[in-house]
């Protein structure tokens, strides 16, 4: 029987790789009474299903920020943490066969070089070079940023538990919260199925079950759960020795990387309804992953299937994240949305958030992701998504 504790300084909810790494900062910050709830398994939702990419190459300034402190923690992640995360700097590779994007990973390049990013724009031959896979038919160009790349989100999840816990945080599993108890406009308690926990703040990390969340405080939390799949190779012998962390055919989204002796192959079908559906569909899926990757790397079409899964992608109508202070009631804090990029957003999250909580300004500039610009004009969405 899991026993709650009456009363927290704070609540979190969703055991992912953003809430723990809030409740981590939180309770390092000297937070007492930190409390994070989870429904499963920590990182049993959308951050286990995650093909584990850590990049800075965004078309935003304020998501290269984000994503540049997500390379630098996880590359020093075991000496601060204590844990492995199989962090491998390989690269990023997006191929371009069509002159608009070009022209758009054109002005991305220049604004991610001058934050630092030393991407660059190169020809198909040396995208071939760099991915050997990659066939170069109607390719036009590609974008290479070779200090991107990847890491194994569930031991991040279980670095930042640790150390959460070390510094006095609770951690409940498989205690889902059924509802959020308000007065006045202001957040008194969170009822979970095991019991109350009083408490003045809430940090929503709820990903694709955000919305649920919000509802419960009469909050409009516009993110929408959509089916992403995942596919593992046979091992394959003559695998190149070198390749990306990601290679990524940016007009059908089809990805690759090598993983356990062969390849995790990866494409957002454009087809896909909204929707908790988390059933690995092997044979619909791999025809229209067979249809890109037969054009941009054949090879690929030899090679048996191993296993694979399918997870969720929580979205936001402009594919850009929540991080905020909610206006309309107080003491909810929401970090969601993060539309297939929040496990190398965990670390610079986890500092905004608990700058947020203690009243403080965040080192990053996150007014392109208030709640509030839904209800605005609309801004400039991130277009760096696949």
């Amino acid at each position: 029987m899991i026993t709650v504790p009456e009363r927290a300084s704070v609540v979190v909810i969703g055991g992912g790789v953003i809430g723990t790494s809030i409740a981590c900062h939180l309770a390092e910050s000297g937070v007492r009474d930190v409390v994070l709830v989870e429904k499963g398994e920590l990182g049993g939702g959308s951050t286990c299903k995650a093909a584990g990419g850590v990049r800075a190459t965004f078309s935003n300034a304020a998501n290269i920020a984000i994503g540049l402190r997500g390379l630098e923690v996880f590359a020093h992640f075991p000496q601060r943490y204590g844990q492995e995360i199989d962090f491998h700097r390989d690269g990023y590779l997006y191929t371009l066969s069509d002159p608009e994007n070009v022209e758009i990973f054109t002005e991305s390049v220049a604004l991610q070089n001058s934050m630092g990013v030393p991407s660059r724009m190169i020809d198909p031959a040396e995208a071939q070079r760099i991915s050997p896979l990659l066939s170069t038919d109607g390719m036009l160009a590609a974008c290479w940023s070779p200090e991107d790349a990847k890491a194994s989100p569930e031991s991040v999840v279980a670095g930042y538990a640790a150390t959460a816990r070390r510094h006095g945080a609770r951690i409940l599993r498989h205690c889902a919260v059924t509802d959020i108890e308000s007065d006045g406009g202001t957040v008194t308690g969170v009822v979970t199925e095991h019991g109350v926990i009083a408490t003045r703040t809430v940090v929503c990390a709820a990903g694709a079950w955000s919305a649920q969340i919000g509802a419960m405080l009469g909050v409009d939390i516009p993110v929408v759960p959509v089916r992403r799949q995942i596919a593992f190779t046979e091992p394959i012998a003559d695998l190149p020795k070198s390749s990306p962390s990601l290679t990524i055919d940016f007009p059908s989204s089809f990805y690759f990387h090598p993983e356990g002796g062969g390849l995790l192959l990866g494409w957002s079908d454009p087809d896909e309804q909204v929707g908790f559906n988390e059933h690995f569909d092997l044979d619909d899926w791999l025809m229209g992953l067979g249809e890109v990757a037969g054009r941009r790397a054949p090879a690929i079409l030899d090679y048996g299937i191993r296993t694979g899964w399918a997870g969720l992608y929580e979205v936001t109508p402009d594919r850009n994240q929540i991080i905020d202070r909610c206006d309309q009631v107080d003491g909810l804090l929401i970090a969601t949305g993060y539309s297939g990029h929040g496990f190398l957003m965990g670390p610079a999250t986890g500092e905004i958030v608990c700058d947020l909580y203690h009243g403080r300004e965040p080192g990053y500039d996150i007014r392109p992701f208030r709640l509030d610009r839904f209800a605005a004009v609309a801004g400039r969405g991130e277009t760096n998504i696949v």
